[in-house]
Order: structure tokens, then sequence, then C-alpha cells
């Protein structure tokens, strides 16, 4: 009896062994397929391809002769398909790219002929410079370093842009500095924007145009308008404060060298000018010409000569210069205004003005005086809601054109439509009027009216184009940020871009305070749809609040550090940190940037991005490199009605990492400014033009009465793919996430 029943506990305890080890066994099978799907070669696939290696993914997963797995089988047909894909866009590109030059080069060859007329020495000179310079940039944007190396050493091509620097010389004789930049110099920085040269005297250029401009009347606003509220004591004010706030010690020796060559600049500019006195109607008495003409040239040389005093004693020079104080900069301010008084008695508005703005720029190009005539475009441009009609507008053709409506607008519920051309404001006749002052003359408080004179473009060229006068009320428009890939005919954006895929799609274009509840309810409608992943654009999305963009952060990571502020005057960091209520579910993030993607932009896909989360792939090209967050004083504090914007702090990743300057970094000659993206794709101009042109057709709204329909602009999902390569590699991406997905979820199902 005790053999039997020792016989069957053996028996027993056998089956449960047998059990325990095959259970033990399909566990150990389990666990080992789901690991080799994050370590193996189809996890190594993955890795490869959320790196922008396509290439190197495909052939792994060919030549993989040591790893037979079902996760392989299952993975296979998948991920090769978005390699092919993603191959055959790289191929059209490539064949584009190389037709592009073909014809580039044959244009330029064309240009070299005797029988094409092309001496800039002509009646034409200047059309023929631009034609050639036109060329050789095409040229140049097609060509490989090879092809670009010889290019710039083409007799044709080093003649035509010495041309160009002669040229320049000559507009800057006769006090042209803004024609000798757009039909010269913008041309050779262009072509060769390598060349330090070219760039420094662009620059400089620039600014004497700018100085220049400063002095003249618009449409918009008087020289005298263009300065009201510029006072001396709010510069002093602002100084005072950026001496205790500002990120780091401020070197005054540099603002007070950059200020006083300003002031050098502008006796340069009126000592060359010519721009207003072909002019006989022109009675702007703070013209540079009745500046000019106001006092001696013994007067102007004056000016000349104490600058030239004040800046060798504010260079900072190793023979050992006392180092500027506070004081000490606000004296050579005091001794410029004096010395104007006593010489050429420029309108001190304007003398200040270009003072601050040269100083505040040696500290970095985002610490600015908003000056009383500028604050209210500025609060519009921070919170994205102004006082208008409701209208997108663009130059197109040198015509003030409706790009597109605002849906529930003014302008929306008037006869308005996109396409029409606006050839007046109030009686203004905009043909010559900058899209800036266009803009402010159609805004204006609400509830008022503003009279447009229209014209419709016909369809039908046999037929006349249709002229009217439309008066609107203005009222408070506030510009939505959160945009989708395409407008539906009624007006809404369509925000799923791959219905087959379940992938999302949404647009910010800067962040405001209602940048975060919005797309918070996008997310929420897409979640609800079933949406699996996410393409988050933030091309050209220059920035805004820096809540608003935390909250937008907030919404994808659980738990941790956004980012970390620090001044760099021993202040204590300050963090911003994720809450796990409310964030969405994990599923996978692409986030597009691109160099104009700044600031806010930039923590956004910095953080979620970041290695310590590795939430977001980033697809496009390296961000801005803004690296810093700006803090506004309050209208209190400068009085005047003025504020001051300034650089309060630099900004970590939540690993630590600092986001450089771009133009810090350029300084030392290094490229690791921003953030760079996982997968590389950067457009060339031609298909960034082409692009924008995709998105402006697709974003286009129009009146839901309107004789055409919304649908004549819009593009499918395949014509806006092939128009937005870094879009298409986004979704490329996406997709082999997905299907990285779905391998691990079958690995984890229990037989």
């Amino acid at each position: 009896m005790q053999n039997k029943k020792h016989v069957i506990h053996n028996l027993v305890w056998l089956f449960l062994l047998v059990t325990t080890v095959l259970s033990s066994a399909a566990y150990s099978s389990k666990a080992s397929e789901s690991l080799s799907v994050e370590s193996g070669v189809v996890g190594q696939a993955f890795e490869l391809i959320s790196e922008g290696q396509f290439d190197a993914a495909d052939e792994l997963i060919k030549q993989s002769n040591n790893e037979t797995s079902v996760q392989l089988d299952r993975a296979a047909p998948g991920l090769l398909q978005v390699v092919d894909q993603y191959k055959s866009i790289s191929q059209q590109r490539q064949s584009a790219k190389e037709t592009a030059y073909a014809e580039a080069l044959a244009e330029l060859e064309k240009l070299q002929s005797p029988t094409d007329t092309n001496d800039v020495n002509d009646a034409n000179e200047t059309d023929s410079l631009i034609t050639a310079l036109s060329a050789i940039n095409k040229t140049v944007e097609f060509a490989d370093d090879a092809q670009k190396k010889n290019l710039l050493s083409d007799p044709f091509v080093k003649e035509t842009m010495q041309k160009a620097i002669d040229k320049a010389a000559k507009y800057e004789v006769e006090g042209k500095w803004l024609e000798a930049y757009t039909n010269c110099y913008g041309w050779l920085m262009a072509i060769d924007p390598d060349n330090e040269g070219y760039s420094d005297y662009g620059q400089q250029l620039l600014d004497k145009a700018t100085i220049a401009i400063a002095f003249e009347d618009s449409p918009c606003e008087t020289s005298a308008e263009r300065f009201q509220g510029v006072k001396k004591d709010l510069f002093v004010r602002a100084i005072s404060f950026l001496n205790t706030h500002y990120v780091n010690i401020i070197n005054y020796n540099d603002l007070a060298t950059d200020a006083v060559k300003r002031c050098k600049l502008l006796a340069e500019v009126i000592s060359t000018s010519a721009r207003l006195s072909e002019d006989p109607n022109n009675h702007n008495q703070n013209s540079l010409d009745a500046i000019k003409g106001a006092f001696a040239p013994d007067k102007l040389a004056a000016w000349s000569d104490g600058l030239a005093k004040l800046l060798d004693e504010a260079k900072p020079a190793s023979s050992g210069l006392t180092r500027f104080d506070r004081n000490k900069f606000l004296d050579v301010f005091d001794n410029v205004l004096d010395l104007n008084k006593s010489t050429i008695n420029l309108p001190e508005t304007v003398l200040i003005a270009q003072f601050a703005e040269a100083a505040l720029s040696a500290l970095d190009p985002y610490t600015v005086i908003v000056w009383p005539r500028q604050v209210q475009d500025f609060e519009q441009m921070m919170t994205s809601e102004f006082t208008g009609i409701g209208i997108e507008i663009s130059k197109q053709k040198g015509l003030l054109t409706v790009s597109s409506l605002l849906l529930d607008t003014p302008a929306f519920n008037s006869n308005l439509d996109a396409g029409d051309i606006i050839e007046e404001v109030d009686g203004l006749v905009t043909k010559d009027m900058s899209l800036f002052c266009a803009a402010k003359k159609i805004k204006g408080p609400a509830g008022t009216n503003v009279k447009l004179k229209v014209r419709r473009p016909s369809e039908d060229k046999k037929v006349e184009d249709k002229h009217f006068d439309v008066t609107i009320t203005r009222d408070t428009i506030v510009v939505p940020t959160v945009r989708g890939w395409q407008r539906s005919q009624a007006g809404k954006w369509l925000h799923m871009i791959d219905e087959k895929n379940k992938i999302g799609f949404v647009r910010l274009t800067s962040f405001s305070s209602e940048t975060a509840p919005a797309l918070e309810k996008v997310l929420f409608n897409l979640e609800e749809r079933g949406m699996k992943g996410l393409i988050m654009d933030l091309r050209f999305n220059t920035g805004g609040l820096l809540d608003s963009a935390v909250a937008v952060a907030d919404m994808f990571i659980e738990d941790g550090v956004i980012v970390k502020r620090q001044s760099g005057l021993g202040r204590m960091p300050i963090y911003e940190a994720a809450n796990k209520k409310g964030t969405h579910p994990n599923y996978p993030l692409v986030i597009l940037t691109n160099s104009s993607s700044a600031s806010a932009s930039e923590i956004v896909a910095g953080a979620l991005a970041d290695e310590k989360y590795k939430r977001a792939t980033l697809v496009g090209t390296r961000t801005h490199g803004k690296g810093s967050v700006q803090g506004i004083t309050g209208l209190d504090f400068l009085g005047g009605g003025a504020q001051l914007k300034y650089t309060m702090a630099y900004y970590h990743l939540p690993s630590g990492q600092r986001v450089e300057s771009r133009d810090a970094m350029e300084k030392l000659g290094r490229e690791d400014w921003g953030v760079a993206p996982n997968v590389e794709v950067d457009l060339r101009n031609d298909e960034l033009k082409k692009m924008m042109e995709m998105q402006r057709d697709n974003d286009v709204l129009v009146k839901a009465n309107h004789n055409g329909t919304n649908g004549d602009l819009k593009h499918t999902i395949e014509e806006t793919l092939a128009a937005d390569p870094q879009l298409a590699v986004g979704l490329l991406v996406i997709r082999s996430k997905l299907i990285q997905n779905e391998i691990i979820a079958q690995a984890h199902l229990v037989n």
C-alpha cells in the first residue's frame, strides 16, 4: 500500500513538475519573444528608422540570417514597405534636384552666349545683373559641393559677382542702401553664404536702410508720429532695470561701442542721402534731405569727430582701458545727446531710439524697448488677438491680396472673399503700401468701420474683373493657433491625416493663451475617433508664451521636469514640471521642426524628444537656436506707456542639456545650436516654396456662398505629401512605430 501511495505521489509530483516546466518554458518563450522585439533584429531596425537610418534598417532586415523569429516574420513586410517608400521619396527628390540643376546650368550657360544681351552696362544693367545673379543662385542651390566649388570659380560667375559689388558701391554713393542690399548683396550672400565679408557688409547696408526709412513718412504714419513717446528717461530706467535683472553681467563697453557706431552710421546716411530730393511734394521737415540741408558740412564733421572720440573711450582695448559701469555708459549717452544739440541737431526722439536699439542689440537680439507706439502691435503678437475684420493678407505680384478668411468673422460675413485684391483702404492706395502698413490700416477699434475698394479677378479672361466697395465693421478677432492639415468645405480643420492608420495631425502656429485648451479639444476628438499616432507640426512656429509651451508639453509627459530656467547671475533655477493628471495616451508622436521653430517651440520639441523621456521623434531640421527666455516689464515700471522685453534666463532640457543660442555658437564657429532632429530632412528652397504654396492652398477659407467651391483650391493627401517630404517622412516614422507597437502587443498575448 505504501509503495502504491509512493508511486502515486511521485506521479503527481512529476506531473506538477512537468506542468511547471512547460508553463515556465511558455512564459520564457513569451518573454524572449517580447525582448527580441526590442533588442533583436526587429528592435534594432525600429531604432534605426527612428534615427533616420532607413537604408541601414533595410540592410539589417534583408541580411539577417541568425534570427527567424515570429516577430521578424511579422514585422519585416511592413518595415520593408516603410523603407521602400522612404527610398522612393529620396529618389524622387534626388531626380528632381538633378533635373533642376541641369536646367539651371543650361539657363546660366545661355546667359553667357554672345547672342544673349547680358551687358550690365547697358540701359537695363540692373535687370540684366539681377537676372544673372538669380541664375547663378538657382544653379548653386541645386549643385553638390564639388559642383558649387566649380561654379564659384567660373570666370562668368566671378565677373558677375564683381559687377554686383561695383553696382552696390554706386548705389551707396547715391544713398540707395536698400537697393544695394536687395539688388546686389542679398544675392551675393545667397550664392556664397560662407563669405563673412558679404554677410557683414550686407548687414551694414540693412542698418543704413533702416536708419533712412526711420526718417521717411509712410501711408500709416509720419516719421514724427513713429517716435511719439520716445523719451530719454525711459531708456535710462530700462538700463537700471537690466543692470539687476538681465541674465548675465552686462558689458557696458560693448553697449557703448555699438550705440556710438550706430550714431556714426547716422552721419554717413545723412551725408549721402538723396532718397527724397526728387519728390517736390515732400514737405517732411524730419526727412533726411531736410535735415541734411539744415546745417553746414562743418557741423556734420564736428558730429563725426566727437563720436570718434567717444568710440575710442568706449572700445574695450587690451591696453587696459577702464571697464565701463552703468553710470559711465549713461554718461556716454548724455554726451551723444549734447553733441547732437551742438552740431547736427537731429530730432532727439529718433536719436534716442537709434542709440537704444543699437545698445540693447549688443546684449542679444531679443532684448528691446517696446516704445509706446509699438505696444499695441506687440501685445497683439503675443496674444494672437486683435480688433479687425478677420482676413489673412499677402502681397502677391505687388498687389494686396486676401489669402484667406477667418471663420465667423466680419470679413467672412461680408462680400469679401479669398483671392480678392484690396486696391484701397479708406481711400489710401495700397499698391506701394507695405504689408505691415496695410494690416495696420485695416485693423482698428472694435465697432468702427473700414471701407475697402476691391477688385475680384475674373477666372474667364474674356470677362472683366469685378470692382466693388465693401464697408466692414471691425470686431475682436482671435487668430486660431491650432490648425489641421486642410480645411473642410465648411471651414473646419481636418486633423486625421491618415484615416487608414488613424494618424492625427496638428499644426501649432504659435503659443498663445488659447493654444493649450484648443489643442486639448482636438486631441480628445482624435482619440475618440481611435487615433493611434500623432504628428505635431512646429515648423515656422517662432514661439510665444512659456506657460503655453509648458502646458502643451505636459499633455504628453506623466511626471518630471519639462524645462529648467537658469539665470547666469547665481539665482536659483526655476523648474517647470509635468503633472500626471491629464496626460494623454502614450501613442507614437512625431514633431516636425525647422530653422524657424524657435523659443517656445524649442522647449516643447526639446522636452518631448529629450533622452530622459524619448516621448517624441523629431523630423526635419535643427531648430532656430534661441536658447533664452524673455520677460516683460509692466507698464508701471518704465512709465510713459512703454515696455521692456528682456532676456531673463537660459533654458535647459529635462536631461540638463542647455539649448544653445545660434548667435553665440556661430561666433564660436559651431553649429550645435537649438534642438537637433532625430530624422533629418532638409528641404531645398524650391521644395520649401512648393510646400508653403500647398499649405496655403489647403489653408484657404472662402465664403460659404461663394460662386466657386472651397475644394477648388484643395489638394489630395497624396499631392500634399508629394509637396512636403518632411511630412511624408514623419508619417513613415509614425507607421514604423505603429508596426512596432503591434508586434509588441502580439508578443504579450497569452495563448
